[in-house]
């Protein structure tokens, strides 16, 4: 499984933030990870929108952490960022056209995978993902 550049990068403007714990422009998070700056803008209008980050328009304006990072789950940003009910076309029975759909195990044990994938990542936090913020700070190349 793969997630999508949606989530990476939701993920990695959530922890630029948390490690910083100061306010940073889409354009300086993206030009510290090397990344699209226009993909970078969608997903943080997205974060916006959910309530994880605050955003300053105009000269001087950034993204905040509209949240404390202990307080933002890396599971709910997964399923918040992710197509999961669609891991496989047979994973929704009344849309599957699978001729076998319901008359084999793959929906269970792939239904199973994706539980334990998603329960494993509930148990971290954004405060987890960046456990060193300084030494997260010097690898990005910020102050």
């Amino acid at each position: 499984m793969r997630l999508s550049l949606h989530s990476d990068y939701a993920l990695r403007i959530l922890m630029a933030l948390a490690a910083t714990g100061r306010q940073m422009s889409v354009e300086e998070i993206a030009g510290q990870y090397g990344i699209s700056r226009n993909h970078l803008a969608k997903v943080a209008q997205r974060l916006q929108a959910l309530g994880y980050v605050s955003a300053q328009r105009g000269r001087g304006g950034g993204l905040t952490l509209a949240r404390g990072a202990d307080d933002v789950g890396v599971g709910t940003i997964v399923r918040q960022f992710e197509n999961l009910e669609g891991l496989v076309e047979c994973m929704d029975p009344a849309t599957s056209t699978c001729p076998v759909c319901g008359g084999c195990g793959l929906q269970n044990a792939l239904g199973g995978a994706l539980a334990a994938f998603l329960a494993h990542l509930d148990g971290y936090t954004l405060t987890d993902l960046v456990p060193q913020p300084s030494r997260f700070r010097t690898l990005l190349g910020v102050a």
